[in-house]
């Protein structure tokens, strides 16, 4: 067992002057480890996950829960905004038509 681990609320302040507060701990994604910090639930924002580079992050501040979560609620950090692509107008063929198409030709 890795006794070095991190896992602690904490105050992270990332390049920008951007500040999240949260849960604090490390993860491994596809060979590269990130910081992942999970932030609490503040006022109409849910409570999100986000994976961090090292190299984005100027500090980590560990602090208690209480800190954490009403440093949550003053930054309002929000997850990433879903966005969707513009839909393309129908056409009214299928991909199966396509196809049938092509064979039709050959």
């Amino acid at each position: 067992m890795d006794d070095n681990k991190f896992e602690q609320w904490a105050i992270v302040e990332l390049m920008g002057h951007q500040r999240m507060a949260g849960w604090v701990t490390e993860q491994q994604v596809g060979g590269t480890n990130f910081v992942r910090v999970d932030v609490p639930a503040a006022g109409d924002n849910p409570a999100f996950t986000r994976l961090l580079g090292s190299s984005a992050i100027y500090a980590i501040n560990p602090v208690t829960q209480e800190i954490a979560t009403a440093a949550a609620n003053a930054y309002k950090s929000a997850p990433i905004s879903a966005y969707e692509l513009p839909r393309q107008p129908y056409s009214g063929r299928s991909l199966e038509s396509d196809c049938d198409d092509d064979e039709q030709e050959i």
